[in-house]
């Protein structure tokens, strides 16, 4: 059952989209096109995996700056191995098996060593820049893609969806079992609301941290194999354009539906995307795209944090006294 609130939230959420469409299909009628919302999805897909794994992470009240880096390691494993003739499915969990090495590796210092999380992550993050120059002096990785069926992850259907928009729904379908329908899922929320507490509770905390950056290590580089396969090339910038669009996702998510969720993140995903893509229709220049991401990043950070969301609550309360 949805309550009340939450049901209010969801339809507030359906008329902004709904508002903010229909401003883009005003301005160029090609925005409700199906070929653009195809794009739409597709770009969706990229963006919301990673934003989906940093959700873990932000749930436990941490943050990982690392993900765009590691991805950017795990694009280029991917397309070396492809390179040397590895099979796809080895290629692919070449690239997944760096992402989850690289999150074990932040998770283990942050929660077991106690190191402060924005450092630890920027230092692994650059890490993984400088390993994926190893493998070819920096230069794109693009032998045997049309052979070895990569390209097939961006071209094909499932049930009548694109393949990457199948891939988002399956991983957040996973997600959302993992974090909001098991046990397991519930200690991921008690250690960032209360961390002490949880422990004594019995909640293993420092397994639960550790799980969340290795699950967003390895959603990250699950983004960068769907840019791959629609890019036809692996290089070591891949992972670049993935940093402000996923924090803006989920916590512009969070702002609108009162704490980081999977269901939050994919709202938050889809409001990013489709903001982003009719700012692209409208021939806006791609810089101007990167200041609109980081004012939505600050305004939504700004309504997450209770210390805001509490002085508008008092003001309408001010307000709603007085008129009584």
């Amino acid at each position: 059952m949805i309550s009340g609130h939450l049901a209010f939230r969801l339809l507030a959420f359906i008329v902004l989209v709904a508002v903010i469409a229909g401003i883009f299909w005003t301005q160029n009628s090609a925005f409700l096109s199906e070929g653009n919302l195809r794009a739409l999805m597709r770009h969706m897909s990229v963006q919301g995996l990673a934003a989906l794994g940093l959700t873990f992470v932000i749930v436990v009240r941490q943050f990982d700056l690392s993900f765009p880096g590691i991805a950017s390691l795990g694009a280029m494993t991917l397309g070396w191995l492809i390179a040397i003739g590895m099979p796809l499915p080895v290629a692919i969990g070449g690239g997944l098996a760096v992402g989850i090495t690289f999150g074990l590796v932040n998770g283990i210092a942050v929660a077991r060593f106690g190191l402060p999380d924005i450092v630890t992550t920027i230092a692994t993050g650059g890490l993984a820049i400088g390993f994926s120059y190893f493998y070819s002096n920096g230069t794109s990785i693009s032998q045997n893609f049309f052979m070895s069926g990569i390209l097939d992850l961006n071209d094909r259907k499932i049930i009548g969806l694109d393949m990457p928009f199948a891939i988002l729904m399956a991983v957040a379908i996973a997600g959302f079992v993992l974090l909001h329908a098991s046990r397991f899922g519930r200690g991921f929320y008690a250690t960032g609301e209360n961390r002490v507490s949880a422990r004594f509770s019995g909640v293993p905390t420092r397994l639960l941290i550790v799980a969340a950056f290795a699950i967003c290590g390895m959603a990250a580089c699950l983004s960068i194999t769907l840019l791959v396969a629609s890019s036809g090339a692996a290089n070591v910038t891949a992972g670049n354009q993935l940093l402000m669009p996923a924090f803006a996702a989920v916590y512009l998510g969070a702002a609108l539906f009162g704490r980081p969720s999977i269901g939050a993140t994919l709202a938050g995903t889809l409001m990013m995307s489709t903001m982003l893509n009719g700012f692209t229709l409208l021939a806006i220049p791609y810089y101007y795209l990167d200041a609109i991401v980081s004012t939505v990043l600050i305004a939504a950070i700004a309504l997450f944090d209770p210390r805001v969301s509490g002085l508008f609550r008092n003001l309408f309360a001010a307000r709603k006294d007085k008129i009584v």
